[in-house]
């Protein structure tokens, strides 16, 4: 059995069973079966109809399923209220991509080779979806993979992660009180690594969509069966630049936003903020003030801001970089401590060296490193020379300097006085170089689950 357990006090919520190798070799069976209707045993009015009924159940319980999220995975209720309420509204969206999806007329008669023609595609779903998440937003992830598949028309095998299954689980009940079929839906927790390697390397599987770290996720892909596409979302190391220009009370407040949210455990959380020397003491001072304004503690606790790391190893692994960091050089401004077992204090170096973890790697940890500069293209090519690229974003009242950082930056987003873990659920979100493959959001989620079908009519 698999004890599920609350990360800020390690009590157990919940136990669930896990699953064996015949258990999912029905399960694959099944799926495979119904990929092959191909959706036609599923039209676009019943979609739409499960996903409103679904809709009004989500919209109609956020209190209760933020206190399960939250309960779960950590996160502070009031975030995971709008996580909740952002999940619903990637159900609104994949709604209209449903009513407004279309296929494309393809040109014919413009020569020879293609007279008394006319040529059309349309949406067909890509298959068997296999999906596999993360526990730092355990009901958004989940939907913004299930969701997609279910309005392709593909059925999904859903695997969440084993910090956080019971959001998933009630997602799919949910979903199943709204009308969905069970044949489209099924949720598997095998019960070794390698049952969970044959369902990924399954010839079954159409498509994966993979949510999680860059080890696994291309350690997944080269396993994968010849001929299953994919997707990999992975982390990033956002860096955020603060130049003279800037407003420093603003950017202060944002980026203590977009660096501590869930206690850094964001896949383009802020991590490393370049800030120009003229105006370094100045915001570090303002920065630090607000910072303290953050309180760390009990995730259901309406007044936390920060809450626990997902499990205790995490606690030690944070620390150790930390550690590391500041005997190595690295100034600490605040924090470096753990609290708990479960909880590390919200901390801030400065410089530390370009060798430490904490500069090469994603912290994933309530954690954020300032680097000093004077040359705004030298500090670029710093914050360029790591294996991840992600999110990125600027504060500057220079248009100029703001063009000149978008065109330099790796990054496949930037943000213009924003901090890097903005978000809406409608635009691209994709990772590059080891940060991912394809792009993510419903409706590029939703374009990777169907293919293009085209018919050729002749006169």
């Amino acid at each position: 059995m698999l004890k599920v357990k609350t990360p800020w006090d390690q009590k157990v919520i919940q136990e669930i069973e896990f699953q064996k190798t015949n258990d999912i070799e029905v399960i694959l069976e099944s799926a495979k079966k119904n990929s092959l209707k191909k959706g036609l045993d599923f039209n676009l009015i019943k979609r739409i109809e499960v996903l409103e009924n679904f809709f009004k159940n989500v919209s109609s319980n956020i209190d209760g399923l933020a206190k399960l999220a939250s309960s779960e995975g950590g996160k502070p209720i009031k975030d995971s209220i709008i996580e909740i309420e952002r999940g619903a509204e990637g159900v609104k969206t994949a709604i209209e991509l449903i009513k407004n999806e279309s296929g494309s007329v393809i040109p014919m008669n413009i020569n020879k080779a293609s007279e008394n023609r006319i040529a059309f595609t349309q949406k067909e779903p890509i298959g068997v979806v296999l999906a596999i998440s993360a526990f730092n937003h355990p009901f958004n992830l989940i939907i913004h993979q299930i969701i997609p598949a279910i309005a392709a028309g593909c059925p999904v095998i859903i695997k969440p992660s084993e910090d956080t299954p019971l959001s998933c689980l009630k997602i799919i009940d949910m979903l199943y009180e709204s009308g969905l079929p069970k044949d489209k839906c099924y949720f598997v927790m095998p019960e070794s690594l390698d049952l969970a390697s044959k369902l990924v390397s399954d010839n079954r599987v159409d498509f994966l969509s993979f949510i999680g770290s860059a080890k696994v996720g291309w350690m997944l892909r080269s396993k994968l069966s010849p001929g299953t596409r994919c997707a990999l979302e992975h982390g990033g190391m956002a860096p955020s630049f603060i130049s003279q220009s800037a407003d420093l009370d603003t950017s202060s407040k944002l980026l203590i936003r977009g660096g501590f949210y869930h206690a850094g455990q964001v896949c383009v959380s802020v991590q490393r903020i370049f800030l120009h020397k003229k105006i370094f003491d100045d915001f570090l001072k303002i920065f630090t003030a607000e910072l303290k304004k953050f309180k760390v503690g009990d995730p259901l606790n309406s007044n936390t801001d920060v809450g626990p790391l997902i499990r205790p190893a995490e606690v030690n692994r944070v620390e150790s970089w930390v550690d590391e960091a500041i005997s190595n050089g690295a100034e600490l401004i605040t924090g470096g401590r753990r609290l708990s077992e479960t909880a590390y204090d919200k901390t801030i170096l400065v410089n530390p060296k370009k060798t430490d973890k904490i500069s090469e790697k994603e912290v994933f940890g309530p954690v954020v490193c300032i680097y000093a500069y004077d040359d705004l293209n030298e500090a670029i090519e710093q914050a360029n020379m790591t294996d991840v690229s992600f999110q990125a974003s600027i504060f500057s009242n220079e248009i100029k300097e703001v063009l000149n950082f978008y065109e330099k930056i790796n990054a496949s987003a930037v943000f213009h006085n924003d901090h890097t873990a903005f978000r809406v659920d409608w635009m691209p979100f994709a990772g590059l170089k080891h940060s991912g493959y394809g792009v993510g959001g419903i409706k590029y989620t939703m374009e990777d689950m169907q293919i293009d079908k085209l018919l050729v009519l002749k006169k």
